[in-house]
């Protein structure tokens, strides 16, 4: 899978994501940096090694250092990509986000003064979208996003997991049934063994995140955090509160289990949950839609939803439906009145999946019990 998105993946390439890692293979005999990719990084100090290693070939992004050693580097080969002036966020950074990133201090300051929020309005200045510069700087973090998303995946905190996507829509609201079904769901699939993913937004997003996180507590804990929770229980008419509300649960219980929300700056209205301790936030959402389905190999479980969660499912069935059948996920539809006649994605469904090998992977069910029990058996 490439969830970078890069034209031409090469195996020839080394990315250097830490100080500690440069200084290690300085140390260690290297003698060019011919095909080293730096992002981000503060190497002043350092302009000894960077002056006495072959620099043909070598890339850095964003990096920091000592006067003189850039323009040595670039005069020796290397190629340079200076930081940008004027963003609020860094475009080559080598890592997904936290919450405590994109919320710092929030339960002292107001949600508008947060790193989300300054990014969200700076993304939608007067001709920003149409911007020469500003698009170069969000498709650089996007691609730079992807590229920590592998990583999470192939050797972080996700790795080895099968992951599970959850969708549903953002309108669920804390204390409600639909929201603690979410919640469960999420608990269920991470303590059978899941990664579980979503679209990292309120809602059924939350409560699915939320659950996946608290997977490790007991049920009285689960429920009580469910009831803190309920306290605000939405993001409207202040996003301020229903953070900081997140964050108090999240302040008792620490150390959760990984999750994972891919959330879009696209939507400015809805903000990222707390839940998630990882987040790979995006620009372009046409780009953060198929990365999450891309990368549900376990499965998709769709809770009732709107028109969002409506595009997802038939997102997700062009790919099954074009799909070699050993790419085919399953689709599990929670809801039998919600998409079978509120919302009838289900019918047309079944009719696109008819003699397809995608037919045998599509599911309707009425519980999140039973939607655990069709991933669960699918592996």
């Amino acid at each position: 899978m490439n969830r970078t998105g890069a034209l031409n993946p090469s195996p020839r390439t080394l990315d250097i994501e830490s100080v500690v890692q440069f200084q290690h293979l300085a140390s260690t005999g290297a003698g060019s940096m011919n095909g080293w990719h730096a992002q981000s990084l503060d190497l002043r100090g350092h302009a000894r090694e960077l002056k006495s290693l072959d620099a043909q070939g070598a890339i850095f992004l964003g990096c920091t250092f000592d006067d003189g050693v850039e323009d040595s580097l670039r005069r020796r080969g290397a190629l340079i990509f200076p930081k940008l002036q004027g963003v609020p966020f860094d475009p080559y950074r080598n890592s997904l986000y936290t919450p405590a990133e994109l919320y710092p201090d929030i339960s002292s300051t107001e949600y508008e003064s947060t790193l989300d929020a300054r990014v969200y309005q700076w993304s939608i200045l007067p001709g920003q979208r149409g911007s020469l510069d500003a698009t170069l700087a969000a498709a650089l973090h996007d691609h730079a996003i992807g590229d920590a998303l592998d990583e999470l995946l192939d050797h972080g905190a996700l790795s080895g997991a099968q992951v599970v996507g959850v969708m549903g829509g953002h309108a669920a609201q804390r204390g409600t049934s639909d929201f603690a079904d979410a919640a469960r769901l999420g608990r269920l699939l991470a303590q059978a063994g899941f990664a579980v993913a979503t679209g990292g937004g309120p809602g059924a997003m939350e409560a699915a995140n939320l659950g996946a996180y608290l997977s490790g507590t007991s049920d009285a804990d689960a429920a009580a955090a469910l009831e803190t929770l309920a306290g605000v229980p939405g993001f409207r008419p202040s996003v301020t509160a229903w953070a900081r509300q997140a964050a108090a649960v999240v302040e008792r219980y620490p150390d959760g289990t990984p999750t994972l929300g891919i959330p879009t700056w696209f939507y400015g209205h809805e903000p990222p949950n707390l839940f998630a301790t990882h987040v790979a936030k995006y620009f372009a959402n046409a780009v953060r839609e198929a990365i999450l389905l891309e990368l549900c190999t376990g499965g998709t479980v769709f809770l009732p939803g709107a028109a969002g969660t409506v595009q997802e499912i038939f997102q997700d069935a062009c790919e099954n439906y074009y799909g070699a059948p050993e790419t085919i996920s399953p689709m599990v539809l929670v809801g039998c009145e919600h998409w079978g006649r509120t919302l009838p994605a289900w019918p047309m469904l079944q009719s696109l999946a008819a003699g397809k090998p995608m037919e045998e992977k599509i599911f309707l069910v009425d519980t999140v019990e039973e939607a655990l029990a069709v991933v669960a058996g699918q592996g």
